[in-house]
């Protein structure tokens, strides 16, 4: 064997943080994430690994084009969030965003579907401790959630591959229709994967959870699970028509919440469902340029998304506020932030020159390309919402806005560095597309630097600027509360369980009273009927109940099993001799 399990090189560093201590542990951390990046960069189709177990076989490595470009990712911004965590000195979180992240890894190289589900679910359990770590009151409770939702999703999951496999006898990954997996099975494993996804109104999760992780939590948390999910999509529902119009809705509800959102982490989690929704609308369209496009996307995503949560988390520590309305005239002490932090906002808003533009346009391209003016319209208007809410919006409010003198914690250089690394990529590849085009798993042919896709985007991106500028009075943050699907299980739910377990302890209780007042009514009778010497004497008829004294007999008890037991046998033998 010439090569290393990413999933296994990060599951051994997450042991290795789990015993060290502190400078040791930090040295173990860095160069065991760079070690899956290079196990990640020398796997090849070669490197399949297979298990065989009686009449089961499991492929825990399974690699192609498409797994290779989501593990290198993958990897690589795990080795991002790892620097910039490099401060924290919560050795347990530490440890969990590590085996998050290994999870996720392994759900992109599992061959076949018991393997993905052990990942999915290990996967879900690691990111609920993610979110715990946040350690304040409002991530318990998000955290339990999440748990909440994401046990429906992996329900629904093991319920579709146990059908799959029960009707097919084929463990192996492939993609599936309703014509030859059938309806139901087709359905649960869509619904499974599509929690994950956070399509509408199966979203709420993700905005509930993710800002109120750690500073460094959240990076993590934006980077795996939905793009995971994506790949699942990738692989086994390619042209599903369902998810088109799923994919553009998602692109459109994220931004209209995120134009609305004071919390500048949750309007960049619900900024993630609008971009993934992007990634959704090329699975359904299903064909080589479209998918190329949503494993492309998810590529970039996965990079300008972490820097920007990145950038949200140092005005965090810098600050101690995530609000719009708290923040404001901070610049001029944060400039590189600043800096750093609009290299991912250009590229998020498919500004050229920066990688959202080389992947996101491969999409909207797409849709023309398949004659879906409608899809390719709304995939426009939702790019103008990104522009204005994370390239605009969040930055003037939070940097540029009204000063309110607060008073800055330095921020610490490990923090910078990973920021630095995550905007040099992302202007990597917008420099050099065919870096990542090289990598995509289909065969098609796209070049993003024509006259007219330069042009369209400077076009949308300079009067969304213009937009901006005319109603930025209205724009501002407000201290108010977006209510979203998850009011549906925060509250009705919530009632709903408290009545029936209210109504499930008065029966318990008023059960508990009727049997103790059965026992005593009927106990003194059964002992003078089955019992006569140990019959209550007149004069102690009125004393109160002791149950020491008029316990039935242990010794009788026995006397009637064994009795029991003989009749049992001698029936049994004298039927055996008729």
């Amino acid at each position: 064997m010439n090569f290393l399990h990413p999933t296994l090189v990060l599951f051994v560093t997450a042991l290795g943080a789990l015993l060290t201590q502190r400078v040791v542990r930090k040295w173990i951390l860095v160069i065991g994430t760079s070690i899956s990046i290079i196990s990640c960069s020398w796997l090849t189709p070669l490197s399949n690994f297979n298990l065989s177990f009686s009449r089961l076989t499991l492929s825990p490595l399974h690699v192609d084009k498409l797994s290779l470009v989501f593990g290198l990712v993958l990897t690589l911004v795990t080795l991002i969030g790892i620097i910039y965590a490099l401060h924290n000195e919560n050795r347990g979180e530490q440890v969990m965003t590590l085996l998050y992240a290994g999870s996720s890894i392994g759900v992109i190289f599992a061959g076949d579907w018991i393997t993905l589900f052990i990942f999915w679910e290990l996967m879900a359990i690691t990111s609920l401790f993610v979110i715990w770590y946040g350690g304040t009151h409002r991530s318990g409770k998000a955290g339990y959630r999440y748990l909440l939702i994401h046990m429906l999703g992996g329900s629904l999951l093991f319920t579709g591959i146990l059908f799959h496999i029960g009707g097919t006898g084929d463990t192996t990954i492939a993609p599936l229709s309703t014509a030859g997996a059938g309806i139901a099975t087709f359905t649960l494993i869509l619904l499974g994967v599509a929690i994950n996804t956070a399509i509408p109104p199966l979203h709420a999760w993700l905005t509930d959870a993710y800002p109120e992780a750690s500073i460094s939590g959240s990076v993590f948390l934006s980077a795996f699970t939905t793009k995971t999910a994506v790949y699942v999509l990738i692989r086994v529902f390619p042209g599903a028509e369902i998810l088109i119009w799923a994919g553009v809705i998602m692109a459109l509800y994220g931004v209209a919440y995120a134009v609305l959102e004071n919390d500048i982490r949750r309007l960049l989690a619900y900024h993630i469902v609008s971009q993934v929704g992007y990634m959704v609308a090329g699975v359904g369209m299903g064909t080589q340029l479209a998918l190329n496009g949503a494993t492309a996307h998810a590529f970039s995503h996965i990079l300008y998304k972490s820097l920007l949560f990145m950038g949200a988390g140092a005005v965090l520590y810098a600050t101690g506020r995530r609000k719009l309305t708290e923040l404001g005239g901070i610049a001029p002490k944060m400039k590189l932030v600043v800096f750093l932090y609009m290299v991912g906002a250009l590229s998020i808003s498919g500004m050229p020159l920066w990688n959202g533009f080389i992947s996101k346009s491969m999409i909207i391209s797409a849709a023309a390309e398949s004659h879906r003016p409608f899809s390719e319209l709304f995939l426009y208007l939702a790019s103008v919402g990104t522009f204005l809410h994370t390239g605009l919006k969040l930055p003037y409010f939070t940097f540029f806005g009204p000063s309110r003198k607060l008073p800055l914690k330095k921020i610490p250089p490990n923090m910078i560095v990973s920021m630095t690394i995550g905007a040099t990529l992302c202007t990597l590849y917008g420099l050099y597309p065919n870096l990542l085009y090289n990598l995509l798993p289909f065969e098609s042919k796209y070049q993003p630097y024509t006259i007219d896709h330069v042009v369209s985007a400077l076009q949308l991106l300079i009067g969304t600027g213009i937009g901006f500028w005319i109603l930025i009075d209205r724009l501002g943050g407000e201290t108010m509360l977006s209510l979203d699907t998850d009011w549906f299980y925060r509250h009705p739910l919530q009632k709903i369980t408290q009545t029936i377990s209210e109504g499930a302890r008065r029966f318990g209780e008023a059960t508990h009273v009727l049997s103790l007042r059965i026992v005593q009514y009927c106990l003194p009778t059964i002992n003078r009927a089955l019992l006569p010497f140990n019959a209550i004497p007149d004069d102690e008829a009125a004393d109160d109940y002791d149950e020491n004294r008029f316990r039935y007999p242990i010794g009788s008890t026995i006397s009637w099993i064994v009795l029991s037991f003989v009749l049992i046998t001698l029936y049994t033998q004298l039927r055996g001799c008729i």
